[in-house]
């Protein structure tokens, strides 16, 4: 799924990092523990978390996940946008729930993890 339909499709808007118009995750993966994250075994993924804070780039860069949706209308810090454009990692928010957010790219076609 193209990153720019999942900002249409959830009503997000790019709070630091670049991609292209083709720009595409296969997968998406939905999660506030980054411990979780850690043992994930798939590339190009957009996580999906309400975990606001540094922890959550650094389990990215760690993953190798290069696209972040914050949700609940959680905001980024400048601790985690200096982070995330350190990392090339797109941090992206949504006012939406986690379980709104999923559900809607779910359903657009985009697969999980699991």
């Amino acid at each position: 799924m193209k990153i720019s339909d999942i900002l249409q499709l959830t009503e997000a808007r790019v709070v630091c990092g670049s991609f292209s118009s083709q720009t595409e995750v296969e997968r998406a993966f939905s999660s506030d523990l980054m411990s979780d994250v850690l043992t994930l075994d798939s590339e190009n993924i957009l996580l999906i978390t309400g975990l606001a804070n540094p922890q959550s780039i650094r389990t990215a860069e760690m993953a190798d996940i290069h696209f972040i949706l914050l949700v609940r209308n959680k905001k980024a810090t400048e601790e985690m946008i200096r982070l995330a454009e350190e990392n090339h990692i797109t941090l992206m928010e949504t006012p939406f729930s986690l379980f709104r957010t999923s559900g809607i790219l779910y359903q657009a076609g985009l697969m999980p993890v699991y």
